[in-house]
């Protein structure tokens, strides 16, 4: 994987197309951005209950898309990033539906989880307390066979989502199927969708547990042995991150986002500062995903303490929704379908009110943050929540997930802010301080974040409450500084 700015998105929602219309705006209107593309979901159907990650069909590209040739094809321009959907399929997909058919003479029966395979004399109330739930309510959906027989099935995140049994020989064939057409079709990173659920254990949480760890510890090794790199989604305690990342290609820095916008709504560097002295080198970075904004990364968990404390915390999401005037609270939580409650729903801008220079600030932080850099789609063209998208679905992350046109597109192209990400996404590029030795330093209100990779150097410092930030770039005898305040002129 290159260090480098890699860009987020809906094939459909970003193009109004497909997949060779990606590459066509990858090498035209924002050429020169990004080193690879994370594709969110291209299986059948890309317009499913959650958005293609409920694939009735994994191995296959959505007809409307395009084909695996295409994606090939696209593999030849740029790195493709590719969302293995580890824990669940569709209850629409032709595998389930064989099990609803022939109940236990199907040769699926044994690929998806049951209430028994886990807890064989049924589930205590005890016992189901200690599941760590992403979304209120049973972690089970009780399905009929043709039989008339009800069995209860492990619907971790939505009722049409199926778990999969992923130490049967049913589950690890599916799985090792997509790897090889991944493998087979140009796609270089994998990201392992809700893998730390892979794997319950009566008695525990059923999330990362040692099973699940060492499952994830295997499946990044298989794709390895196929030339691929994997990088572990997970949202949970920041302790588990740095566990996981030790298993793994690489992890996604998830407490970033909730750190930045911490440290601009109280001008207070203080956590984010202790945060990037300890976090995981091996990691992407991100502010804002098709899965909105994650909290519960930098909060506590039970009597584990976060990165902020619960006042902190409660105060921040209370801030994006006012930030917001309001809008993110009706995306997020029980206001709006959502299968889980540990994000705002939100696009990044607006939850920065729109403030062009704290957005600008928040960029750069992620930027010189360890790691390779991910921008969602939305966030590329600094988008406002689609009230209107979630107002017709009633799907919280809808909000941020607009349905992009190239009209939209072209009209973002003159707007500063985005002009001013480009050139700050080209800076990030072209330096190979990136590469080399990473130092943090900063107290109440400044920040300061300093690569050195041999005669290259690159220098950020922010001022939080003079609302001052300067970007300095240096190779060999040359130093080049840019003002975040008018980057665009520079």
């Amino acid at each position: 994987m290159e260090n480098k700015v890699q860009l987020i998105a809906y094939t459909d929602r970003l193009t109004g197309n497909n997949i060779n219309n990606l590459n066509e705006l990858l090498k035209n209107k924002i050429s020169g951005l990004f080193s690879g593309v994370h594709i969110l979901p291209f299986y059948y159907p890309i317009d499913g209950s959650d958005a293609g990650f409920d694939p009735i069909n994994h191995a296959q590209v959505d007809p409307r898309l395009g084909s695996w040739d295409n994606l090939k094809a696209l593999g030849q321009e740029t790195e493709i990033m590719a969302d293995l959907i580890v824990n669940h399929v569709s209850a629409q997909s032709s595998e389930f539906e064989d099990v609803l058919s022939k109940g236990r003479d199907s040769v699926y029966w044994s690929m998806f989880l049951k209430e028994t395979d886990v807890f064989p004399d049924g589930i205590s109330d005890e016992q189901a307390q200690q599941i760590y739930r992403p979304r209120p309510g049973s972690c089970f959906t009780s399905k009929q066979l043709s039989t008339g027989e009800e069995i209860n099935f492990w619907t971790t995140f939505t009722d049409n989502q199926i778990d999969i049994n992923v130490e049967s020989e049913a589950g690890r064939e599916y799985l090792e199927r997509v790897l090889q057409l991944f493998a087979d079709n140009g796609v270089k990173i994998i990201r392992l969708d809700a893998a730390g659920y892979a794997i319950k254990r009566a008695g525990t949480s059923c999330f990362m547990t040692d099973e699940a760890f060492a499952f994830i510890d295997a499946l990044s090794k298989r794709a390895n042995e196929l030339g691929m790199e994997t990088v572990a989604e997970i949202h949970s305690h920041y302790k588990t991150q740095i566990d996981v990342a030790q298993k793994v290609n690489r992890v996604y820095d998830f407490a970033l986002p909730p750190l930045i916008l911490h440290s601009l709504f109280n001008k207070n560097v203080d956590a984010l500062v202790s945060w990037l002295k300890i976090a995981p080198r091996n990691c992407l970075t991100v502010l804002d995903t098709h899965d909105g904004i994650g909290i519960i990364d930098a909060g506590p968990q039970g009597e584990k303490s976060g990165l902020l404390d619960v006042n902190e915390i409660d105060l921040l999401v209370e801030t994006i929704h006012s930030n917001s005037k309001g809008q993110s609270r009706k995306a997020t939580g029980s206001a709006a379908s959502n299968v889980d409650l540990y994000q705002v729903n939100c696009t990044f801008y607006d939850a920065l009110a729109g403030d062009d220079l704290q957005y600008l600030f928040a960029r750069a932080i992620q930027f010189f943050s360890p790691g390779v850099p991910q921008v969602y789609y939305g966030g590329l063209f600094a988008m406002h929540n689609d009230i209107s998208l979630l107002e017709k679905t009633n799907v919280g992350r809808d909000i941020n997930r607009p349905y992009l046109s190239e009209n939209i597109i072209e009209r973002q192209l003159g707007n500063p802010v985005v002009r001013s990400l480009f050139k700050l996404i080209k800076l990030r590029n072209s330096s190979s301080a990136f590469d080399g030795e990473f130092t943090v330093t900063g107290e109440d209100g400044r920040l300061s974040l300093h690569w050195v990779n041999c005669i290259s150097e690159a220098i950020l410092h922010v001022d939080l409450i003079n609302k001052k930030g300067t970007i300095t770039m240096k190779e060999k005898n040359f130093e080049y500084s840019y003002d975040l305040t008018n980057i665009c002129g520079d």
